[in-house]
């Protein structure tokens, strides 16, 4: 049985599955307290469906870009679970989590992650089943240079606010295809999914090298003088 674990951001998950056949989803909303709330319910998915961790056979993360903190927490604990079951673990990228779902439509999706006030961590993958990729790599651009180099109809999903879906309505009009929020939710059930198809195909990651994806440098705040 997998467990699969995304902390990326505040909507949160957890989920158990068999072969990517999906037993048990947990989704919640837990702001910054990604520390404090992991692992109690993880404890109450695993006991709810009757599962030791030593049933487990694999762990699936969301690896980012997200959260700076909640990144770390749901890595370590990925990593950790890992190291004392000895099982595999598979890094997902939470943009490619996030595009999944609407993968079915044919159309690029771009996946969108707001980093600052004038910064995206953006990807784009296309493709059904076996035919699935990723044809944009993650990347850092401001909005303008996304909506720039779209060049067919495309669909944009993400946690993204308001005056972000305006802004790339007004700029692309009916290039750009918008899911209604409802739908617009990163769920553990395409984490577990995918990190199935990678196990399939012996895509495991190295639990000493697995890091959180970034993209870009955390701000660290510096003591008088300049130091870390």
């Amino acid at each position: 049985m997998e467990l699969s674990i995304d902390t990326s951001s505040s909507i949160s998950s957890l989920s158990l599955s068999q072969r990517g056949e999906i037993k048990v989803e947990f989704n919640w909303r837990c702001s910054q307290n990604h520390a404090s709330e992991l692992f109690p319910n993880l404890n109450y998915v695993l006991r709810g469906q009757g599962v030791s961790p030593h049933e487990l056979t694999a762990i699936v993360v969301a690896k980012g870009p997200g959260s700076f903190n909640g990144l770390r927490v749901g890595i370590a604990a990925a990593k950790g679970l890992a190291f004392a079951l000895d099982i595999p673990v598979v890094g997902i990228s939470t943009l490619e989590v996030e595009a999944f779902p609407f993968s079915f439509y044919g159309l690029p999706v771009c996946s969108l992650h707001h980093l600052s006030k004038e910064e995206f961590a953006f990807a784009v993958y296309q493709g059904e089943g076996e035919e699935w990729q990723n044809v944009i790599p993650p990347g850092i651009g401001a909005l303008d240079d996304v909506s720039h180099s779209t060049r067919e109809r495309t669909i944009f999903c993400g946690e993204l606010k308001d005056e972000v879906k305006c802004h790339i309505k007004e700029s692309l009009g009916d290039l750009a295809v918008i899911p209604d929020r409802v739908v617009n939710v990163r769920r553990g059930g395409f984490l577990a999914y995918l990190g199935w198809k990678r196990l399939e195909e012996g895509e495991v990651n190295d639990i000493l090298l697995l890091e959180p994806l970034y993209l870009r440098k955390p701000k660290i705040t510096l003591k008088k003088g300049g130091q870390q």
